[in-house]
Formats: C-alpha cells, structure tokens, sequence
C-alpha cells in the first residue's frame, strides 16, 4: 500500500490489523511479565525482576493456566538487563530432565539450557543485555546474549509426584539470580500514558514498548510502516486526543487483527484423519534472527518467509502451554476417538501403543477437563500415565494398553494402565520429551483412542 492508501479509513484499519499481528506477541508476552511481577494466577506473590519463583509442587487441580503439565515443577524468572547483566547458577540435576527456556520481550525463544542444550550438570552462565562489551569473569560456562532487556526465564524440573518435592526443592534453593550491573535495574515496566481510552491501550502499550524493546534489525522496516497508525511517536501519546477517524480504523484493524489470529489458531488445531494427534513440532520456528545457547538453526527450524513469521508468532502467543521448540518437546492433542466423537467420561477408552514413543527422555499422557483445559479432581492424584509410571504391564509383543476411564478398572493390567478422566467431556494429551527424528518428521504416528462398547456412567452414589 501506498502512503495514500493509509490516509483513508479502509487503508489505516488494514495496517491496523498487521500492527496486531505484529505486535501482540510482544504485549501479550509483556503482559505475562507485569502479571508476574504484580502477582498473579500464576504466580502465588509478586516476584521481582532477577529473582525466581517456584511452584510448590505439580500443577494440580484448580491450577489456572490451561493445559499445565503435570511432569515438571515449574520456575519462572523475569529478569531485567537494563542495569547490566545477571548471572544464572544452575545446579546439578543427577540426571535428571530439567529445561531453561529464555524468552525475549518479542516471544521469541532464543536459549535452552538443560539436558538435552547443556547437560544436567552444574554450572554458571551470564545473561548479558543487547550490545554488551563488558568483562566476562571467570569460571562461568558461557554467556548468553540477550536480544531484549527483559527476558523470561521459564524453568520446568521432572518431578515424580509429591513425594518427590524434597529433592525438587532443594534445586530450586540452588537455582539462583545476581544481579553483576553497575547500575540499578528498574523494578517495573515503561508504562503506558494515562488518559489513553481502553479501546486504544493495546496500541499505546504496543508504542511505548516497541520504543523501548527494539526489534530484530531486519524488522524494523517493517514496523516502519506503522507510522500513520501513530506507533512510532516519541513522548506524549498520539492516542489521549485521537481524531475519531484514528479510533475508528484502530478498534476496528483490532478486531480484524484478532479474527486472522483466532482463524489460523483454528486452522492449526484442525485436520487430520477421525481420531488422529494433532502436534506442532515447529510452532516456535518463527525466531529467525537470535539463536543462542542450546538452539538448532536454520534452516530445518525456521520459517522462510519473515511476514509469514509474524502470523505464527501470533499464533503461538496464544497457544496453551509454555513456549519450546520441538526439538526440546512436543504437546499431542486430540480432541476426538477413533470414529470422530468427542470424549466423554460416560465412556471407557483405550490407546493401544504397539510401540513406545520414541523419546530420550520420557514421555506422558494426561487428561483435561473439557473446553477449559483444566486437570480434574481425582482422589488418587493420578493425573498421568506414561513411560516414568511404575508398575505398567505390557503386552507380550512389547506393546502397552492405556485405559481412559472414570472408573477404575476391574482387572489388574487395566488397574495398572488407567489414567483417570473426569465424568463429563474431556481431551487427553500427550507429551514427549526430547522426541526423536520419528516424531518430528511424522513416521511414528500416535495411534487413535478406541471407545469400549457397554459402557454406563458411573453413578453418583
């Protein structure tokens, strides 16, 4: 489009809608980090830049998040780099999985550390901000360059239930922050000019931080176009006295913004054969600019296309779940069994795995409750089943049979195998950690979950 174009409603509200794709990854993810640091669902207290917080325990029922994996304890970090850098301890985990995830102001993710980037060894990194040229002391296991300067550290630890939470805590104890800057580093976020109405805050906190968290050079002609929207203005804002034709083209290119994101949410979730997994090994792969410690580059994990890339950034900013590449993990869904009816616990099921799933690490299924994504109640605390369960019972070819079920099955092998589900609707999902080249390139294949004929609701008495 023309700068003519963009004079006239029709034209500012397009460029409107390609302001939100572009930039909702960015304020959705710095959302996340003011919630954190103000207190939220997910974090029981506020947490302060450069300091962790650490779940108490796996996520259990009444957990907020949608989809929260039950394997890992989580740890989550916001650290701010505007002071100078941080140094991160990692302790020894024995051998155990553990994953660090550093996720920059713009989503994406650019570092890993943990078994499968680093090993589950001791060790000492220093996270350094955007064009740092400091002195790098002694005895660290390397650096990590920052592209922004905040930047999430999102932590998952193996856990094997409960009582598995003193050892669990006790890394967390040894997980530490220090803050090495010269400088003090802020203790909050730029904030958004008062006086903004609310149909125009996404805009306005999306111009304030888009000035203070750059982009990857190669974008920045792109965000460029931005400039009749106003988002590139410096000090006071455009939008506490905006020109009614402004409002309108901006409420409007949001909602037309938000309408391509839901539709190519949607069209991710969707296809594939009655019953068939729906996974998205490369959801994250639009990071094309910063590849740092523990990534795998271009061009196997990487979209070719830099505007396709902003579409998919979007999408995974509001995908359930914490952000990771498939060659660290991959989420399995299905919301449907064999013939395409969805799962309800007025039924019994079974997933026939005639071989396990190819994992280096290991891997899970657990089940939510309908839309929500929540885990539900459950007397035995038996939220998942897989390939770290003790005392499963294969078959003599190797092969092994869950059973999904309210109740809990009458015959030992099935007693062994089940997996709990809720009495009204469901979805089950699976988790494979460190997946081999099979579940990446598609060849293994989750077979679908059969629904058991005869089977009555359980009664409530």
């Amino acid at each position: 489009m023309t700068r003519e174009t963009y004079a006239t409603t029709e034209g500012r509200t397009a460029l409107a809608a390609d302001a939100y794709v572009y930039g909702a990854p960015l304020v959705h993810r710095l959302w996340k980090v003011r919630a954190c640091l103000q207190g939220s669902s997910a974090v029981p207290a506020p947490t302060p830049f450069n300091a962790f917080a650490h779940a108490d325990g796996p996520a259990a029922p009444g957990t907020h998040a949608p989809f929260v994996p039950v394997d890992l304890v989580d740890s989550l970090a916001q650290l701010d780099l505007s002071g100078g850098p941080v140094r991160l301890h990692v302790p020894d985990t024995g051998g155990a999985y553990f994953v660090l995830r550093f996720v920059d102001a713009w989503s994406n993710v650019f570092a890993y550390l943990g078994s499968r980037a680093t090993g589950a060894g001791e060790g000492d990194w220093l996270v350094v901000p955007p064009g740092w040229a400091g002195t790098v002391p002694d005895g660290l296991s390397g650096v990590i360059d920052a592209p922004t300067s905040v930047v999430s550290v999102v932590g998952g630890l193996a856990c094997d239930g409960h009582d598995d939470m003193a050892r669990i805590r006790s890394l967390q104890q040894e997980l530490t922050l220090t803050h090495l800057g010269d400088r003090a580093h802020r203790t909050g976020l730029p904030s958004a000019e008062s006086g903004v109405p609310d149909e125009l805050r996404f805009f306005e906190e999306l111009r304030v931080w888009m000035a203070d968290f750059p982009p990857a050079a190669a974008d920045r002609a792109y965000q460029d176009r931005f400039q009749p929207l106003g988002l590139l203005e410096e000090g006071v804002s455009p939008y506490t006295s905006a020109s009614p034709g402004l409002v309108r083209a901006l409420t409007r290119g949001l909602a037309l913004g938000r309408s391509r994101v839901e539709e190519a949410l949607r069209s991710a979730e969707a296809g594939g054969p009655q019953g068939s997994w729906h996974t998205e090994p490369h959801l994250r792969d639009y990071n094309l600019d910063h590849f740092g410690v523990g990534t795998v580059g271009p061009p196997e994990w990487q979209v070719p296309d830099r505007e396709a890339s902003y579409l998919l950034r979007a999408v995974a900013a509001r995908w359930p779940g914490q952000p990771s590449h498939g060659y660290e993990a991959v989420d399995a869904h299905t919301p449907h069994d064999s013939r395409g009816r969805p799962f309800d616990g007025a039924h019994s099921y079974t997933l026939r795995l005639v071989k396990p799933p190819p994992v280096r690490a290991f891997w899970s299924v657990t089940v939510y409750d309908g839309p929500g994504g929540h885990l539900a109640p459950d007397p035995e605390e038996r939220h998942a089943v897989g390939s770290r369960t003790p005392g499963l019972v294969y078959g003599e070819d190797g092969s092994l049979t869950l059973r999904l079920s309210a109740r809990r099955p009458a015959e030992a092998a099935g007693a062994a195998n089940w997996l709990p589900v809720p009495a009204g609707a469901f979805r089950p999902v699976m988790r494979l950690y460190l997946p081999e080249r099979a579940v990446l390139d598609g060849s293994y294949v989750i077979p679908p979950v059969e629904r058991l004929r005869a089977e009555a609701r359980p009664s409530s008495g």
